[in-house]
């Protein structure tokens, strides 16, 4: 049984970890209103955007933009976007997990010719594929820290560069979509070639007059479209991680409570033996001397 000393000293580490806890939750929780500021005023500019894409495409040979060119899938790149710390529950080792399990699903035979590449965004997911037998071309890492739009343009250029030098045929991203403070969503979604979506019927049935040409806007847009759903990609991320931390930080600190109250209960009960045994000893040791008088 421990020693009251011990018990002591392990309470104390424990209200020590419980303060650290509790000031990164909330250290997290005001980075997550920001992150989430951001997040909710991008999403409707990259929606915007998808939507008008959307409908120039179906009005425009897109055969002449190479980030439309649908090919064999002889070789794919992946980009998977982690933290770049932990402390953060389950965000970083899912998004490890479906990465894998991904890549072993669809792409075992490509991986095994070397035919898979990965770009890691955040340190997280580059220590853990970097050590195993996976091509890592690229990495970017301590980016989360001061979000910064030109990042995403770097990742961009770096993935069309290889699309259309014809490195890899297809790309996609793993990441985090941010849902609420204790949710996040994992989406495994095609990045390259740019995919046609149907728009709906409304946009369809808009007779809309472009100035200038369509061709032209289309030229300007699909860059600023790849680059900009790369930047709500990481938004998406920096929101959810936040957000995960929070969530992971306040458990740690109600399990800490939750084993303080159990630690305090096991000093009291050792307290207390402790103090009944001395009391049997002092008894004990004045029956003795009654005996011997």
């Amino acid at each position: 049984m421990a020693t009251l000393r011990e018990i002591r000293q392990r309470i104390s580490g424990v209200k020590s970890t419980q303060k650290i806890t509790k000031a990164m939750k909330m250290v997290a929780a005001a980075k997550l209103r920001r992150a989430t500021d951001a997040i909710i005023a991008a999403r409707p500019y990259a929606r915007k955007m998808q939507e008008l894409l959307s409908y120039l495409s179906g009005q425009v040979d897109v055969t002449k933009y190479p980030q439309f060119e649908a090919r064999e899938v002889k070789a794919v790149a992946i980009v998977i976007v982690t933290a770049d710390r932990g402390l953060c529950g389950a965000f970083n080792s899912n998004i490890i997990k479906a990465a894998v399990n991904h890549i072993r699903t669809n792409y075992a035979e490509m991986n095994a010719a070397g035919k898979v590449k990965l770009i890691c965004v955040g340190k997280k997911g580059y220590d853990f594929f970097s050590k195993r037998e996976y091509e890592v071309i690229a990495k970017h890492v301590g980016i989360f820290s001061q979000m910064n739009f030109t990042t995403a343009k770097t990742i961009v250029a770096e993935v069309v560069d290889g699309f259309i030098k014809g490195e890899y045929d297809k790309v996609e991203v793993i990441s985090n979509e941010f849902k609420n403070a204790v949710q996040q969503k994992l989406t495994i979604g095609q990045f390259l070639p740019v995919v046609q979506q149907a728009s709906d019927a409304k946009n369809v049935s808009a007779d809309y007059i472009f100035e200038p040409a369509s061709d032209e806007i289309v030229s300007a847009l699909v860059p600023k479209h790849l680059n900009f759903q790369i930047w709500r990609v990481l938004l998406d991320s920096n929101a959810a991680e936040h957000g995960a931390r929070m969530s992971a930080m306040e458990n740690a600190s109600t399990n800490a409570r939750d084993l303080i109250k159990v630690l305090q209960l096991n000093y009291n009960k050792a307290r207390q033996a402790s103090i009944t045994k001395e009391l049997l000893e002092i008894v004990a040791g004045a029956e003795a001397l009654k005996k011997a008088s």
